[in-house]
């Protein structure tokens, strides 16, 4: 184990830095924003967007994420794939041998979902996580036609 993991700066500026540590003067500061990779799996593309979106709306994602990201949405798509087979076929096939076994579509989904958790963790997409991670979100204008008043003025 290697302990826990490091506060971003971010939120230690947000907590006024109560261990009064010094904090770190080259962090990176990549764009916001991520292009879907062209390597993704038909599947994994499906889900790129509404993710993506979410994760952009919440001021998480950055162009350095993507690849993070992507492999979320691989492990989202192996999983679907996986579960929908456990749902056709049971938890339990029977082997060549005739004795009931474990499928193995319930092996490769309970893997993805390990892997989709993590993954779920560190964009801070659970409910525990969320509360450890900031961002910067777009606050939208109370008024949607503002910067046409503030124009014609």
């Amino acid at each position: 184990m290697r302990g826990r993991k490091p506060t971003p700066t971010a939120l230690k500026l947000v907590r006024g830095n109560p261990g009064k540590r010094p904090l770190p003067e080259n962090e990176p500061q990549p764009e916001a924003g991520a292009a879907m990779p062209e390597w993704l799996s038909p599947d994994a593309a499906k889900h790129w967007p509404m993710i993506a979106r979410q994760l952009d709306d919440a001021g998480v994602l950055t162009e350095m994420d993507a690849q993070a990201l992507a492999l979320y949405c691989e492990a989202f798509a192996r999983w679907k794939h996986a579960n929908e087979q456990v749902v056709r076929y049971g938890a339990v096939v029977k082997a060549p041998s005739g004795y009931p076994v474990q499928s193995p579509f319930l092996a490769i989904a309970n893997k993805a979902f390990e892997q989709m958790t993590k993954l779920l963790v560190e964009f801070g997409m659970t409910p525990s996580s969320r509360s450890r991670v900031t961002g910067t979100a777009k606050k939208p204008d109370k008024n949607p036609f503002s910067d046409l008043v503030k124009n014609n003025r």
